[in-house]
């Protein structure tokens, strides 16, 4: 593979890395690849159709592109996505990593870990379902522009990622909860999950995984406002806009 360097000529227009805010930080934090976990707490496993106690995790990707950097305490907006009438929200914890490697052990995906987020999953619903009637993959619904605004990242530190085991997640719509879980509830932890992950894709610095949402999924329409939160990282506002 040809090494690429800061002044070669590209033959159209070279496309800008996101990177995120790192808190309590003048550093940022750039985008390599966003895997996410399908259905990784019980309730929302069984709210989509699937036994949690026989699935193993599975996984399935966002482009870097997706990502929206949002602010924590602060309104932030996306736009309604085009070819969908059934925009849904999926609150989820963010973790990011800053050590690579393959078939890593319980204390090697601990290393790994440099800090976690909170961010949106933001799926056209109807286009995956149809996707899933017909056995094709799901990047049509999952993978398109805007689809996945997070947090800044918080730094690891043990009595965080302590904390956050058992730490609240929600999320509200126009002043409504409709997700409220815990994230003692995952299915598999964070730290089986890079695990698996590592045992069929090589992990880069730079990764994102994000890690499952809770149950109560659900549409929103132009105008809807979410508040996401997990009270150890913090919460964003976030409305959806034309």
């Amino acid at each position: 593979m040809n090494a690429v360097r800061d002044d070669m000529k590209c033959i159209v227009e070279k496309q800008p890395t996101v990177f995120l805010p790192v808190d309590d930080s003048d550093a940022f934090f750039p985008v390599g690849r966003v895997y996410c976990v399908g259905r990784n707490y019980a309730a929302h496993s069984r709210e989509m159709g699937d036994d949690p106690d026989r699935d193993p995790p599975f996984f399935f990707c966002k482009s870097a592109s997706c990502v929206v950097p949002v602010a924590y305490g602060q309104d932030n907006v996306i736009s309604y996505p085009m070819a969908t009438e059934q925009f849904e929200y999926e609150v989820e914890l963010v973790v990011a990593i800053g050590k690579g490697g393959t078939n890593l052990s319980v204390d090697q995906a601990k290393e790994a870990i440099l800090g976690y987020a909170l961010g949106l999953d933001m799926t056209r619903r109807d286009l995956q379902s149809q996707a899933k009637k017909k056995g094709r993959p799901w990047e049509v619904g999952k993978s398109f522009d805007q689809s996945a605004p997070i947090g800044p990242i918080t730094l690891y530190d043990a009595k965080l990622a302590n904390r956050l085991e058992s730490s609240s997640i929600s999320l509200a719509v126009n002043g409504v909860v409709k997700q409220s879980s815990n994230i003692a509830n995952l299915t598999w932890s964070i730290e089986e999950v890079i695990c698996k992950l590592s045992e069929v894709f090589e992990l880069r610095p730079g990764d994102l995984i994000m890690t499952g949402t809770p149950e109560n999924v659900g549409p929103v329409v132009v105008g809807d406002k979410m508040l996401a939160s997990i009270p150890e990282l913090g919460e964003f506002f976030v409305t959806v806009i034309d």
